[in-house]
């Protein structure tokens, strides 16, 4: 920026021509290069001439506007006056001046710098033109380049492939001269060997040399190949020279077979010697050498063979003592399962101990792995087995306090569940390619074979020795508790009774069976046999059980009936022998409630016990049977089948307890029932309206013996029951009724005992029955009615009119009103 108008500019050198009028320059270019700012060029151009207002401004930068105008003071009247009359800019004047001389330079700025800007345009139009014509030189001669580079790339793939080929000829040639100079020392070996038979005296150093083991073992098998490549080649051959030829191999062969079988030998006192000091490295270079051998098979069979465990006796008895113990006859199943697991966790240290030293030994250590863990199961465990499952005879048992059969069956499945336990083991520590699951399974086929019989035969076994002792017991009772009862009370406890616990017995054992036909049966297949054949054993142990228990407690009904019959007398009979067949008569009646309690609740724990084992053949057995088709089925046929015997047993109980029932019930009727009871003395007194004492005493002995049939019998067998007993009890009492004469008062009375009596057999929730002891007591109202009024009685009724005529009949004035000719007629 140049100061103008005050004469004292400074003189500078400018590109740009000054304009016609020769003022001096106010403007440069360098004042808009940079970062330019107008407030900062507008400041230093009026800054020279305005220095009071560059103070005032600089002072009173607060009161400036954003656009470079002061503010004007509005509180000072005086000023504003005086403004007023003085201009506000006094160098207007020269400002004006400056900005007209500012825009002429600006505009002839603008000129320099188009002027400039046309200049450097044609200069880089001609550099550009310059500069894309080298361009495309360069891309020719790199066009060019690229072209050399391809040639020189083929050329130099030809070169490389006719320098592999002549590598590969020269590799060839050398490959032929190696194997032309191994033939040629084949060969002499060869001839050496073929000298003489059985003369291996002169053979070379090497065959000798103990350092060199390595490489004629290595010789001898190449010559021994090629002997008997060549003997087998010519081997169908006939002409004269060839058999010469052959029988010259022939000589080798044997020769070699000779020194390889000593040699071999000498490589295993070498590795005994060896393994007796545990050099391992002297073991491997042998193994080494000797799998040129049959691929070294006969020092895997040897190293194993001659292990501690396989040629030590004292080792197989140890393994005895320590399952079976000093007594085996004594050992129990927990006791061995601790003694297998002992050893077999040995073994198992013992194999990973040899593993070790196989691993660091042997080229193929997984084969020797293999042949050892096949001699410990086929050697060591199989002797173990031979002592410890000896299969008992099915034709003569062994007897229970030796074990029976169950104790066979638990070592065996003890014995398989640990060696399959230690199978895996060996399988973890590794066997190779040996099947140690499939071996393991054949130690155990004889017994697996016939399994099912012996578990079948078990069965049967604890069954019979646990019906022995039942009935030991209840003779034992019977002894002990006969002394001081009565005959009576005696009948129904003297038979063994039914029971639950025993029944969950039967069912625990043949959860153990199971257990074992799970363990035992790989294939679900086989499984679902021997599963059906053990529960099949079990619906015949609870059926005969049940059954025979009902059995017994119908011979108690059936004595007690015997009872009742033998103390039934005749009219004519002294007081005295009356009195003694009534008090034989209660015995027996006794005896026949206590029967029939004994049955109730032995049909009771018939039923608990089928429902148990109803209930363990939908939890545990179903399951098992379905793999099979049909299977389940079956089984739930069997056991139908097996429970109909014990079906018709109850059946046939019931019966007889009805029997027994109504025969205690006519007793008391004809026992407790007196002829003044329905025919009382029309002497004045008031008619007692009391039910009988035949009726109460009939009602509370069913009340009492009926208590254990509601209990023990459920659904259509409690309700079917009770039907019948009602039925048959109104029958008895139809009967019972036909033996008197009522009068109207006992025709009250006989209405009173026919409710007491509808009212019992209401609980029995039978409407048959109750429909019946209902007409009964319609019917009852014959003997209260007026003879005129009993031709209406019936009008509702006309179903009861026989039973009703055969009740009127029993009136007392049925003779002297001639009802009979009267109701004849009317009902004609």
């Amino acid at each position: 920026m140049r100061e103008p108008r005050d004469g004292t500019k400074t003189d500078r050198t400018s590109k740009s021509t000054p304009s016609p009028a020769s003022f001096p320059l106010i403007l440069d270019i360098d004042d808009f290069k940079g970062d330019f700012s107008f407030d900062a060029l507008f400041g230093n151009l009026v800054n020279e001439l305005l220095p009071s207002f560059k103070v005032e401004a600089e002072s009173d930068g607060a009161d400036s506007l954003p656009n470079g105008h002061m503010r004007a003071p509005s509180s000072d009247a005086s000023k504003f006056s005086q403004t007023a009359s003085s201009p506000l800019f006094p160098d207007v004047e020269k400002l004006l001046s400056l900005f007209k001389d500012s825009c002429k330079e600006l505009l002839e700025l603008r000129k320099q710098i188009d002027g400039r800007l046309y200049n450097l345009k044609k200069d880089v139009s001609v550099q550009d033109s310059k500069h894309r014509k080298t361009l495309g030189e360069l891309e020719k001669g790199v066009d060019g380049l690229f072209d050399s580079f391809a040639r020189l790339d083929s050329r130099i793939s030809s070169v490389g492939q006719t320098a592999a080929k002549i590598g590969d000829h020269l590799q060839s040639a050398d490959a032929q001269r190696e194997t032309a100079s191994q033939t040629i020392e084949l060969i002499k070996y060869l001839m050496e060997f073929n000298s003489s038979p059985g003369d291996l005296m002169e053979l070379s150093p090497l065959f000798s040399d103990d350092s060199r083991v390595a490489e004629a073992a290595s010789i001898a098998q190449k010559l021994r190949s090629f002997a008997e490549e060549d003997i087998g080649r010519h081997g169908i051959t006939t002409a004269v020279g060839n058999a010469t030829a052959s029988r010259g191999l022939e000589v080798a062969v044997a020769n070699l077979q000779d020194y390889c079988n000593e040699l071999e030998n000498r490589l295993l006192s070498r590795f005994d010697a060896a393994s007796q000091k545990r050099e391992l490295t002297t073991m491997a270079e042998c193994a080494k050498i000797l799998s040129q051998f049959n691929r070294g098979t006969s020092a895997m069979q040897h190293y194993v063979a001659t292990r501690p465990m396989f040629i030590d006796v004292e080792v197989m008895n140890a393994d005895t003592r320590l399952v079976l113990g000093d007594q085996a006859a004594q050992a129990s199943p927990s006791n061995v399962t601790r003694g297998l697991s002992s050893l077999y966790k040995e073994i198992t240290d013992t194999v990973r101990k040899e593993a070790a030293t196989i691993t660091a030994v042997f080229p193929s250590p997984s084969e020797v792995m293999s042949i050892l863990v096949q001699r410990v199961l086929e050697q060591r465990i199989t002797a173990l087995l031979d002592k410890l499952l000896v299969k008992p005879s099915l034709v003569n048992l062994p007897s229970v306090e030796e074990g029976g059969l169950l104790l066979y069956l638990r070592m065996l499945a003890v014995a398989y569940e640990k060696t399959q336990e230690l199978a895996r083991d060996l399988r973890a520590v590794g066997c190779g390619d040996l099947d140690v699951e499939g071996l393991t399974e054949s130690l155990f086929s004889s017994h697996k074979d016939e399994y099912h019989e012996y578990e079948q035969a078990s069965l049967r076994q604890l069954y019979k020795v646990k019906i022995e002792e039942l009935r030991a017991e209840s003779q034992i009772s019977d002894s002990s508790g006969t002394i001081g009862r009565s005959k009576g009370a005696s009948v129904a406890s003297s038979q063994q009774q039914i029971s639950v616990t025993v029944v969950t017995e039967f069912v625990r054992w043949n959860e153990e069976a199971i257990s074992r036909c799970n363990l035992f049966s790989s294939q679900p297949a086989t499984l679902a046999t021997n599963v059906k054949a053990v529960f099949t054993s079990l619906l015949d142990q609870v059926s005969q059980y049940i059954a025979d228990g009902l059995e017994r407690a119908r011979d108690s009904l059936t004595e007690a009936a015997n009872l009742r019959e033998r103390f039934v007398l005749g009219t004519s009979v002294s007081r005295r022998v009356a009195a003694a067949a009534a008090s034989a008569a209660e015995a027996a009646a006794a005896a026949g409630e206590s029967s029939f309690r004994s049955f109730m609740v032995a049909v009771q724990r018939s039923g608990s016990s089928v429902a148990i084992i109803q209930q363990y053949f939908a939890n545990s057995i179903s399951r098992l049977l379905l793999p099979v088709d049909g299977a389940h089925a079956a089984s739930c046929e069997e056991m139908a089948t097996a429970m109909s015997s014990a079906e018709a047993a109850a059946y046939k109980g019931l019966q007889q307890c009805i029997e027994t029932v109504m025969a205690e019930v006519e007793r008391l009727l004809s026992a407790e029932q007196k002829a003044t009871d329905y025919r009382s003395p029309d002497d004045g007194m008031a008619p007692d309206h009391r039910a009988t004492t035949a009726c109460a005493r009939v009602v509370a002995y069913l009340s009492r013996v009926l208590e254990s049939a509601f209990t023990a019998l459920e659904g259509l067998n409690k309700q079917a029951f009770l039907s019948e007993l009602g039925n048959r009890l109104h029958k008895v009492l139809l009967n019972h009724w036909q033996k008197y004469t009522f009068n109207p008062s006992g025709g009250l009375r006989l209405k009173r005992d026919i409710t007491e009596y509808g009212e019992f057999v209401r609980s029995f929730n039978a409407p048959s029955v109750d429909e019946k002891f209902e007409l009964l007591g319609i019917m009852a109202n014959v003997f209260i009615v007026a003879p005129e009024s009993l031709s209406t009685l019936f009008e509702g009724t006309p179903s009861i009119r026989k039973d009703a005529q055969r009740f009127i009949q029993l009136r007392e004035d049925y003779k002297s009103a001639k009802l009979a000719s009267k109701l004849s007629s009317l009902w004609a």
